[in-house]
């Protein structure tokens, strides 16, 4: 029984993988317009590759001393 169950799991993965191929648009329909500043018309991969500011780099600086926080005067308990 597990055997049939690890099989049918397999096959149900293997299925939901599909083929990747490159994108295009549809039939009928083109590529988005160039941009104004743009020298040439982006292909679908420089369109799908963010760019640095699209996607920053992490920051892992870990904090190297603590200090206690100023004392906020709008910092006050809700009324009631």
């Amino acid at each position: 029984m597990r055997h049939v169950l690890a099989l049918a799991a397999g096959l149900l993965l293997l299925a939901g993988c599909g083929q990747r191929e490159l994108l295009r648009p549809p039939e009928g329909a083109s590529l988005p317009p160039k941009p104004a500043m743009a020298a040439t018309v982006p292909t679908p991969v420089e369109l799908l590759t963010p760019r640095t500011d699209e996607r920053p780099e992490r920051s892992d600086e870990l904090l190297t001393k603590s200090q206690e926080r100023p004392d906020d005067r709008f910092d006050i308990p809700p009324p009631g």
